[in-house]
């Protein structure tokens, strides 16, 4: 049985950096990037995409649509 990847794609530049993923994410896959976008704002990144669950609360909790799960 092959394993479920989810495919967790972040839009850097639509991200303001609120930062409201990374909390409520259960498996603590995402964080602040150390580099910013091209408005100077502190994008999220994905850690680890082999522990997504796809879950979707990551996307459900942008306020901007920055995240998107397929």
């Amino acid at each position: 049985m092959a394993e479920k990847t989810c495919n967790l794609k972040i839009d850097i530049e639509r991200c303001k950096g609120c930062l409201l993923c990374i909390e409520v994410c259960p498996v603590k896959i995402l964080k602040a990037s150390e580099h910013v976008n091209k408005r100077g704002i502190q994008y999220v990144v994905l850690t680890d995409p082999e522990k997504c669950t796809g879950c979707t609360l990551c996307a459900m909790m942008c306020p901007d649509c920055a995240i998107t799960i397929e």
